[in-house]
């Protein structure tokens, strides 16, 4: 386990939803249950195209009467044009937040105590003058916190962190098995199944009707999936995300993240689950370029 570390993230941006309709204007796009979120509980969640598709992955967390959404900074004014085409004639608001806010990683072994919080996925406390909880997808992941930017770096070094590095984070997630936005779903392409999204906690089965979820109860209920995203050791030179994944001649699926350090490279890739019983079978190795590959279920997933 690594030492508790922090880091500061322009990877991630801020949109704002209030109103007083906000809790129902979401509830009816997204694919988690947004009535859930409180001052107490923070959730993960996605946008889906009408067919199905991955758009957007978000958290979500209640600040002072209205719900912060932490989104991919780079497609945050994506997500707000998409969420404002829906806003029709609810009472909502869409926009950054009032206040000048950074979102931040802290991650290591006992993480959630220094933040005075239970290794439970979502758990929330309000922290000097925004929130902090545990990731939602995964307690593992560490903990989660919306600052203002200013105090950020203050208010998590007086808890006993030191900065870390963006790779050390995202070592520990590739490793997980853990994909982050549109780096391995492909936007309009990806289906949550395939991509643990729903044994992640970004799917609530028992709630109402949300855009795209036809396709995503008909994949679960018939157990459609044939492809898996799921970590992936690698030996020999690193593929780029992109790359196919190959079982002998044939391809069985694609590279998505590569992460390097310590001397050995880790991934996430969509593979066929049959070829990976076939590889473990035969004795076969799955490739990508001039890299081996050697295919990790995770402990959360649910296949």
């Amino acid at each position: 386990m690594t030492t508790p570390r922090y880091i500061i993230t322009t990877a991630r941006g801020l949109l704002c939803v209030g109103g007083e309709d906000r809790v129902g204007f979401l509830q009816g796009l997204l694919s988690n249950d947004v009535a859930r979120v409180t001052a107490e509980r923070s959730l993960y969640a996605t946008l889906l195209t009408p067919q199905g598709k991955f758009l957007h992955d978000l958290f979500i967390a209640e600040s002072d009467g209205s719900l912060l959404i932490d989104c991919e900074s780079a497609r945050l004014a994506d997500l707000q044009k998409r969420l404002s085409m829906y806003r029709l004639r609810a009472k909502v608001t869409i926009g950054a937040p009032e206040s000048v806010l950074a979102v931040a990683l802290a991650f290591g072994e006992g993480i959630a105590a220094r933040f005075g919080l239970p290794e439970e996925p979502g758990v929330t406390r309000r922290l000097g003058g925004g929130v902090a909880f545990v990731d939602p997808r995964l307690p593992r992941l560490g903990v989660r916190a919306i600052l203002p930017t200013e105090e950020a770096a203050s208010t998590l070094d007086d808890l006993g962190l030191t900065p870390g590095t963006h790779e050390a984070y995202d070592m520990m997630r590739v490793r997980a098995g853990v994909p982050d936005g549109s780096r391995d779903m492909p936007v309009d392409g990806a289906i949550l199944l395939e991509n643990g999204i729903d044994a992640l906690n970004g799917v609530d089965w028992r709630k109402g009707c949300y855009m795209g979820q036809e396709l995503t109860a008909r994949t679960h209920y018939r157990g459609l999936i044939k492809r898996r995203l799921m970590p992936v050791s690698v030996e020999g030179p690193a593929p780029q995300p992109g790359t196919d994944v190959h079982l002998g001649d044939k391809p069985v699926g694609t590279m998505r993240s590569v992460v390097s350090g310590d001397g050995a490279a880790s991934g996430l890739a969509l593979i066929r689950l049959d070829a990976v019983d076939q590889a473990k079978e035969s004795g076969a190795v799955l490739t990508a370029g001039d890299a081996i590959l050697t295919p990790c279920k995770p402990d959360w997933a649910n296949y």
